[in-house]
């Protein structure tokens, strides 16, 4: 078996034709490994988001390769895809998507109930614990802060033990002490869970908690960052939105 869990292989995208063609991926090969932690960074535009929901099998590329372990996507037939993003594959958005019916508890099993397993209650609280909302677990979004509802949102995702958590700005909604304190989670799933965990920013602090940044420019790599620092990401992205303008 590979040791990445994702593997982009010479991936393109293009939205629209003839003259109003915008090609958001061109020729992109990106290796995540199996417990990593990866940033996705670039200017406004750039491809970032593109190559996030291309790797997570929620947009076909147009060429190229996209293998999730020894899977790959491209050729699977859309209800396929849904299998395996429902039993694979976790997601955490900007905007927290829960219920605001269900309580926290009630939103966590949802996935599981939606694959038609019948989830133990210890197996929910266990995940609500793993993010420190074990106490929370009957109350609802409303009654929750925002870091709270995101870390319910986290816990739903990590609930069917994806090989892969996808961000797309988890912590954009959040204030600076909140999203330090769900970075410190995505870093502490990486390092004692050997959770891979794949996350889109535009934030170089966020950015500074991964293993190493990706930057992407015009739908190209633009290099990496390994061992990233908060200053080292602003300088790199400062280039290249200069360049970008």
């Amino acid at each position: 078996m590979s040791n990445d869990t994702v593997r982009l292989t010479a991936v393109s995208k293009t939205y629209g034709t003839g003259d109003h063609a915008v090609t958001a991926l061109h020729e992109v090969s990106l290796s995540l490994p199996r417990g990593s932690f990866t940033a996705i960074m670039g200017p406004s535009g750039s491809g970032k988001s593109t190559l996030l929901q291309c790797a997570a099998g929620l947009d076909r590329a147009d060429s190229g390769s996209v293998k999730l372990g020894d899977t790959e996507l491209t050729g699977l037939s859309k209800t396929a895809l849904t299998l395996l993003r429902r039993d694979r594959i976790g997601f955490v958005f900007q905007a927290f998507n829960l219920l605001p019916m269900l309580t926290a508890e009630q939103n966590v099993m949802l996935p599981l109930r939606l694959a038609g397993r019948r989830p133990g209650r210890d197996e929910v609280r266990e995940a609500l614990d793993q993010v420190g909302l074990g106490d929370r677990a009957r109350h609802r979004p409303a009654e929750l802060s925002g870091g709270q509802q995101q870390r319910v949102a986290l816990a739903r995702a990590l609930i069917t033990r994806p090989e892969v958590l996808f961000g797309d700005e988890p912590t954009g909604s959040l204030d600076s002490a909140t999203s330090r304190d769900v970075l410190s989670l995505l870093r502490g799933l990486t390092d004692s869970e050997r959770q891979t965990v794949v996350m889109v920013t535009h934030d170089p602090v966020a950015a500074s908690y991964a293993d190493r940044v990706v930057f992407l420019a015009d739908g190209r790599l633009s290099g990496e960052l390994v061992s990233p620092t908060a200053q080292d990401v602003a300088e790199r992205m400062t280039k290249l939105e200069a360049v970008a303008c």
